[in-house]
């Protein structure tokens, strides 16, 4: 028997003997096991388990970890012995997390595999996002992904040109009865991986969409075209950044019940406007709690979740991190809600408008570009009056420039333009304002933190398109250095000096057809492309007939 045969043959009996073993070091997270192991060398479990909670109180992850000096840290785990030496693989550990794994503990295809073996998990989610920023994918079993479907599967290519009720659209290019709906071979991006807790023995896999060949990116895929945005913006010298804040309703129904009564007397989880609202939300904390915390143990490093401005409305907040990562974290985000809502006999709806006399439900983006070489936030200028420097200046202006344009890829729904009213927190100017609500795009933050925040899309974004279209808009403006105008202020709802966002899908379509912008941007299939979806979604809404928007985006929105 070779050593690698032995060591696999002692594991699986293991593993057999010890199928739950236990973990006997305190932690609430990845990162705190993480920590609570390294200082367990050469240390009894009993003594980590005294000192380990001091620590963490002072930093349970690892971006505040990395800002504590090594003398600090020491000062805490001395008692565990070998102090230098631990306190110093703590900090340089931290900083690594940080710098090359957006703070998260990575999971690795050698971990799943060792999951999948010990049958901890037994099914692999492969998916990617289709047009409408929903999960789509298969369940593979857990011997066939390690055995080959790791390394690429095969999805019908009619993904990418289906509406949201799965209605094969006629008239695109890329796919058709015409051309037979062939196959794509999606490759799953292991870095991508997650377990999933709130799914029994579940993990997944995100991702990209290739041609039959294997070789040749899908250009419209949703995925790919984020990439082109991220990739020109590394060719710049730049890592885009961003945070996407998800709103969302909280019914005390479930889908099948809604469903049932015709979308009519639907219950929200609460009768009042819980902003803020401490003691609602503790009505509401056992489905929120395990959305937090589930999302927290698969690795989306989650910071809060709280009531928002309408009865029953939501709000959960993630750490930013870099575009492509963001986008695969808020896709996941969206359906793991929906799955733990129905865990718990509820609902959760990510409509953009879900009720006329309610606040919409939103996303807004938050972003800004990193130096790749430094990792720092290279908008920042502390001796600028708004701290803002030249770079930062010209990227909003390219998002401002191409705002109107780029509305089909910000607000894709019929359903999207009815939450763009005034004094209703949703933007409906084009313009910028300094840490103002009433503008379509606020700068937010300040020092190293400085950002600009888009208002403009709502929950039924795709944040693949989203990202891509504000990040592409930035970087041309970058490209043709262009002026920011003074921000405005006051309540911008009123001030007519800025350019209204299209009211209506029906303008938005237009407004992209005869873009003299866009094609700077964006490929002309993967345009054409979208320009066919919205007026396919259009014309859809045009011929319906009574709650056709409950219907068709109420829960799949």
């Amino acid at each position: 028997m070779l050593r690698k045969e032995k060591v696999n043959f002692i594991s699986e009996e293991l593993n057999k003997l010890y199928p739950k073993t236990p973990t006997p070091l305190t932690h609430q997270n990845k990162f705190e096991l993480l920590i609570a192991v390294l200082l367990s060398a050469q240390c009894t479990d009993e003594r980590v388990n005294k000192i380990s909670p001091i620590l963490f109180k002072v930093a349970n992850n690892p971006f505040k970890m990395e800002k504590i000096s090594k003398e600090k840290i020491y000062s805490i785990i001395k008692p565990c012995g070998l102090g230098p030496q631990k306190s110093k693989a703590i900090s340089e550990l931290s900083k690594i997390l940080v710098k090359e794994f957006n703070g998260n503990v990575p999971r690795t295809f050698k971990e799943l595999e060792k999951k999948i073996k010990s049958k901890e998990i037994d099914t692999v989610l492969v998916s990617l996002s289709d047009m409408q920023g929903r999960l789509v994918g298969k369940r593979v079993t857990g011997k066939a992904f390690l055995d080959y479907v790791h390394k690429e599967t095969h999805f019908c290519d009619y993904l990418y040109t289906v509406d949201m009720d799965m209605y094969t659209v006629p008239g695109f290019k890329s796919s058709s009865w015409e051309t037979g709906y062939g196959d794509m071979t999606v490759k799953p991006d292991q870095r991508t991986i997650k377990v999933l807790p709130w799914l029994e023995k579940t993990a997944l896999v995100l991702g990209d969409a290739f041609q039959h060949d294997g070789k040749t990116p899908v250009s419209h895929s949703t995925r790919q075209v984020l990439r082109e945005a991220i990739i020109k913006a590394n060719k710049m010298g730049f890592e885009p950044m961003l945070g996407s804040e998800l709103e969302f309703f909280l019914f005390k129904q479930t889908y099948e019940d809604i469903h049932s009564s015709y979308y009519k007397n639907l219950k929200e989880t609460s009768w009042y406007i819980e902003d803020y609202m401490i003691f609602q939300t503790s009505k509401e904390e056992p489905f929120n709690q395990e959305l937090r915390n589930s999302l927290l143990d698969s690795g989306i490093y989650v910071e809060c979740t709280k009531g928002e401005a309408s009865p029953g409305q939501q709000e959960i907040n993630v750490v930013f991190t870099d575009a492509l990562n963001m986008a695969d974290n808020h896709i996941l985000i969206k359906n793991a809600a929906k799955e733990i809502a129905f865990k718990h006999n509820r609902a959760v709806s990510f409509m953009a408008k879900y009720k006329q006399d309610f606040c919409g439900s939103s996303c807004h983006i938050h972003n800004s570009l990193f130096d790749k070489k430094t990792k720092k936030n290279i908008f920042s200028d502390t001796k600028d009056k708004y701290g803002m420097s030249k770079i930062f200046k010209s990227y909003v202006a390219g998002q401002i420039l191409f705002l109107r344009d780029l509305s089909i890829f910000l607000a894709p729904n019929v359903n999207s333009y009815k939450r763009f009213q005034e004094s209703s927190f949703a933007p409906t100017s084009a313009a910028w304002g300094i840490d103002n609500r009433t503008a379509g795009f606020r700068l937010a933050g300040h020092g190293s933190s400085i950002r600009i925040e888009c208002r403009v899309p709502g929950a039924d974004v795709n944040p693949y398109l989203a990202f891509a279209g504000l990040i592409q808009a930035g970087l041309y403006g970058i490209e043709n250095k262009l002026e920011l105008e003074e921000p405005l202020s006051g309540n911008i709802y009123q001030n007519r000096k800025a350019k209204n966002v299209p009211g209506t899908l029906y303008e938005a379509i237009e407004l992209a057809k005869k873009s003299k912008l866009l094609p700077k941007i964006f490929h002309s299939d993967v345009l054409d492309h979208y320009i066919h979806a919205a007026k396919w979604e259009q014309s859809e809404y045009d011929k319906s007939v009574n709650d056709w928007e409950h219907r068709r985006y109420f829960e799949r929105g």
